[in-house]
């Protein structure tokens, strides 16, 4: 059985636990607290002080403990209540076994990732592409939908919809012929598209200005990660990667990492790109927020077209995550459709 909260999910970024001062994280409708310990570890607790039941996260980190602003209550690095100011020495020998819920937690790639649950679900947290590489431009943003993580990450390898939502900016409707070639098989969906070398966007002028072939990959990994990729000649690579994370139900943080090389303009297109970036993914919000609220009104199933049976491969592996099946045991598929933009 696979529990959706036994995989690793991003909490928050690595700059965002200072020594002093805890992060407040909410995942799968959790209340959690960050901080990090005397080591620079991150720490991941229960967002919940035993005693008055105090906001953690409200308090403050002092040489690795953390302190609840309610009662001053220290707790440490293992959860375990270690100072109780209102009742000295005394009173907390009698309570040592005394522990906050504690999460597993992990850093890497600029990342605070957690678990909720044991046993590991089988995955490691996504090692973000061409992190701090000499040549390459790193953007992170962090936005809120008011959407399911299903719905995101279905939007986020969606081509149809970017003549529509990003008109101008991505893409524009010009009747384009794109091949897909679509092959899902252990927890992952790659899409490797044909005959896609114009169309591009309102940059396209500088990311091929020769009409080269595009290579244009989409792949989305188990429980929760898509990855775009344009390649462009030897010169110009652009990648999307983006993480979304349940804060509920229906509410997904989306933490994007934008990472490129544009030969001699990297540096000087970084803050056009993150402007683009900022302006496609505030579309992309209106468009999802929408679309659940039309949900919540009229439920129905949807009705799909060629270009769907992407969405069709990733939402059966979210299907088997919810179930607790393991989406790895689905069977192999590879198929090739043919759809316009």
């Amino acid at each position: 059985m696979i529990d959706p909260r036994q995989f690793w999910y991003v909490a928050c970024p690595s700059e965002s636990l200072q020594p002093d001062r805890p992060a407040a994280v909410t995942l799968f409708d959790h209340w959690i607290v960050c901080f990090r310990d005397s080591s620079g570890n991150p720490v991941a607790l229960l967002d919940r002080c035993l005693h008055r039941c105090g906001r953690l996260s409200r308090g403050s980190v002092h040489h690795g403990l953390l302190r609840c602003p309610y009662h001053g209550w220290k707790y440490d690095a293992a959860g375990r209540v270690v100072e109780i100011p209102s009742a000295g020495e005394s009173l907390l020998t009698t309570v040592h076994n005394l522990s906050a819920s504690r999460y597993d937690t992990r850093e890497q790639d600029g990342y605070i990732y957690i678990r909720l649950t044991q046993p590991p679900a089988p995955n490691d947290p996504f090692p973000m592409p061409h992190y701090q590489e000499t040549g390459w431009q790193n953007i992170r943003l962090v936005h809120d939908f008011a959407s399911t993580i299903t719905h995101c990450v279905e939007n986020f390898i969606d081509i149809p919809h970017t003549a529509y939502v990003h008109h101008g900016i991505f893409r524009k409707e010009s009747r384009q012929k794109l091949v897909a070639e679509i092959r899902r098989s252990n927890g992952e969906v790659h899409v490797s598209y044909k005959n896609e070398n114009r169309n591009i966007g309102s940059f396209g002028w500088f990311l091929n200005p020769r009409g080269e072939p595009v290579q244009h990959t989409d792949s989305f990994y188990m429980p929760n990660i898509t990855h775009v990729a344009y390649r462009i000649g030897s010169r110009v690579e652009y990648l999307i990667t983006s993480q979304s994370v349940p804060i509920t139900e229906e509410s997904t943080r989306v933490f994007t990492d934008i990472t490129f090389r544009f030969g001699i303009w990297s540096r000087i297109a970084r803050p056009f790109a993150r402007r683009q970036a900022q302006r496609v993914i505030r579309q992309d919000i209106d468009e999802l927020n929408a679309q659940m609220e039309v949900i919540r009104k009229c439920p129905a199933p949807f009705v799909d077209t060629p270009a769907d049976f992407i969405h069709k491969m990733i939402s059966q592996i979210r299907e088997a995550i919810a179930r607790g099946d393991d989406p790895r045991q689905l069977p192999e598929i590879s198929r090739t459709v043919t759809f316009w933009v």
